[in-house]
């Protein structure tokens, strides 16, 4: 029809129309003949490929009795750091932390008893953990460190 505009909802809803059939594809992985490893979103017509189970690498947030456990008296302005000596990002947070003058307490998750054993109470499924004011941060980023240190 002429002089009508578009709808925002229809915009929408079409985007989420053309995402949904691409999100449900499954994922293929296979071994060309150079020993190569390839993935794509179809199986290649020449080499046998099987579907891979894609899993979303997140973290739930711990829960402030298992927080309390590790602490016994969680202070709000002290830094805890769980890391592994072999860890960049542990060492990317450690360099930010010197940089900045921030204080922190560290435990190494292999090396150190105490780090290991809180470690497994939190759930850890990778290094760095970060505690500081009553919050949890899996990874370090510059920038979420000081948006949650804002707060």
């Amino acid at each position: 029809m002429p002089g009508t505009r578009p709808r925002p909802w229809f915009a929408l809803l079409l985007a989420c129309v053309l995402w949904m059939p691409a999100a449900a594809e499954p994922l293929y992985r296979w071994v060309d003949a150079s020993g190569r490893v390839h993935f794509g979103d179809r199986p290649p017509a020449t080499a046998a490929a099987r579907p891979v189970q894609v899993r979303v690498n997140a973290y739930h947030s711990t829960s402030i009795e298992t927080l309390s456990a590790v602490f016994a008296a969680p202070r709000t302005d002290s830094v805890v750091m769980y890391s592994a000596a072999w860890c960049g990002v542990c060492r990317r947070a450690k360099a930010y932390f010197a940089v900045n003058h921030i204080a922190y307490q560290e435990y190494d998750v292999e090396t150190s008893d105490k780090g290991r054993r809180d470690f497994k109470q939190l759930g850890g499924l990778g290094v760095p953990i970060i505690l500081f004011a009553g919050q949890r941060m899996n990874g370090f980023s510059p920038a979420v460190f000081e948006q949650a240190a804002a707060q």
